[in-house]
């Protein structure tokens, strides 16, 4: 679950950089963002044989370990190259390493973990809807809280940047929403468990109207450009978003249902 939870925020945040203006912010924010996906790519490399389960449901990953174990290798060295172009301000070229950690992270979220149907079920392209709108509200969230970090060293770049990113997790949390709601009603019969039933609502409260909520408060708050309350809310929205995803994640694992 660790390596999968690290994948879903690597393809988030790197989702991210290529849709926000990355002419609008300083090269520096870039730099710190490459360390933080190389950490978390040696961390899902470290972690990939932890993710098992045994429902009859289950197919074989279509990557097998080692492949999976090299992409997530490829992914740090992107990010350490990457970090380096954009120390030297060579945007461009640190665009292209941030559209390749895109591209292999999602190739890495989407094959490298059991299915639990064919491509001809309707389960299965639901898990992989669920698996990219899980990152995207992940990346959302933490890739605009750590931009409104950024306007403390750099007071004078314009907002546009963060309320861009406000309107995409906004976005993702709406298309999180609609997902969770198809895969509620798909597996509603399996939940009779009061722990389920717990998660469960611990996952719609924190992992659904949380997010929604911070990215209509941030959006309000950043008509009148305070960025740093708007930061101060962001914070708020990572650690419920956090929380959701996470328990979105168990609750996968006990119904295999995407919740």
């Amino acid at each position: 679950m660790i390596a999968h939870f690290s994948l879903r925020l690597i393809f988030g945040m790197s989702l991210m950089w290529c849709l926000m203006p990355r002419g609008q912010v300083t090269s520096g924010f870039f730099r710190i963002q490459m360390l933080v996906v190389l950490g978390l790519s040696v961390l899902s490399a470290l972690t990939l044989g932890m993710f098992t389960g045994d429902s009859d449901e289950q197919l074989p990953a279509l990557l097998n370990m080692q492949v999976t174990t090299g992409l997530c290798v490829v992914m740090a060295v992107a990010a350490f190259f990457g970090s380096v172009m954009w120390t030297l301000e060579r945007r461009k070229a640190g665009g292209w390493f941030a559209a390749i950690i895109a591209a292999v992270s999602l190739a890495v979220l989407l094959l490298s973990f059991p299915r639990i149907g064919s491509f001809a079920d309707a389960s299965e392209w639901l898990r992989m809807l669920s698996d990219v709108s899980s990152a995207v509200i992940l990346g959302g969230a933490m890739t605009a809280m750590l931009l409104g970090h950024w306007y403390l060293t750099a007071p004078t770049m314009s907002i546009d940047p963060l309320k861009q990113l406000t309107c995409y997790f906004g976005g993702a949390a709406m298309l999180r929403l609609l997902v969770s709601a198809i895969g509620l009603a798909m597996a509603w019969g399996s939940i009779g468990d009061s722990t389920h039933s717990m998660w469960l609502w611990l996952r719609w409260t924190a992992g659904i109207a949380g997010p929604l909520a911070v990215a209509f408060m941030v959006w309000r708050i950043l008509k009148y450009r305070n960025t740093q309350a708007a930061t101060g809310v962001l914070f708020v929205g990572v650690i419920v978003t956090f929380i959701g995803e996470m328990t979105g994640s168990l609750l996968y694992q006990a119904l295999w249902k995407p919740l």
